[in-house]
């Protein structure tokens, strides 16, 4: 019965993040006008806004012009089930559970905007930085936990603000990411999490660069990466910690 309800909590969650990629980059209000079809103008009858239903019902296009759907808002909606899921049961209802739930939210939110427009919003970056400081200062009071946190927003962002300054190769949207990254995992899983970023932005722009997408000068968005590490991170960081250590002994 819980593992039904987050699915179902997890997928209006997931819709609400698809209005949210969509309009914050338009500068449109989170809350208002109700939604409409981005080609026609019609305004989406409730009953076309049942996360992924909706979607199958419509055969992925438009009730009133027939222009065709992205399938990226169904895929958002499962990935933020499955996610609220996986932490249930990694987790179960604790602390943590709700934190990384509300990060990788968050991180959906910022990776997906990034990949679309190339651009990090002040908006995404401030909601990151007072729920990570809330959830931060209750562990405080909790657990007397203080340096772990401020170590693991101040190193994950001075590593990729050295790589800027150094090589001019990212952008300080990037810095804004991972400091709010760092708040949230603290020192030790920032460190799994940049390595992570690192090799993931590797493969992924060497296979753009092999495949002719991408040139070697081409800007590609490095967000994507560090959401998507940080979200293993959050689920497997510390075995990856485990088994790098036990493979030094």
């Amino acid at each position: 019965m819980d593992t039904i309800f987050l699915i179902i909590y997890g997928l209006v969650i997931g819709s609400f993040l698809n209005v949210c990629i969509y309009r914050i980059p338009n500068n449109e209000p989170i809350s208002y006008p109700p939604s409409r079809c981005t080609n026609c103008g019609n305004r989406i009858k409730w009953y076309d806004l049942i996360p992924v239903l909706s979607y199958v019902n419509l055969k992925g296009r438009c009730r009133f012009c027939n222009t065709k759907i992205s399938a990226v808002y169904p895929l958002i909606e499962i990935f933020t089930a499955a996610i609220l899921v996986g932490l249930y049961y990694k987790y179960g209802i604790t602390f943590n559970f709700f934190k990384y739930a509300v990060f990788i939210c968050i991180l959906i939110v910022i990776g997906i905007i990034d990949l679309k427009t190339t651009d990090v919003y002040f908006s995404t970056i401030l909601v990151g930085l007072i729920t990570g400081v809330l959830f931060t200062s209750y562990a405080i009071f909790h657990y007397g936990i203080i340096l772990n946190y401020i170590f693991g927003a101040v190193f994950a962002a001075g590593v990729i603000a050295l790589i800027i300054i150094l090589t001019k190769g990212m952008g300080w949207g990037d810095v804004e990411i991972c400091f709010i990254c760092g708040l949230y995992l603290g020192f030790k899983l920032s460190i799994v999490m940049l390595f992570l970023t690192f090799i993931i932005g590797a493969i992924v722009g060497g296979l753009l660069i092999i495949t002719k997408r991408k040139s070697r000068k081409d800007y590609i968005p490095f967000g994507p990466f560090i959401a998507l590490a940080s979200i293993i991170t959050i689920f497997w960081g510390e075995n990856i910690m485990a088994w790098y250590f036990k493979s030094l002994m």
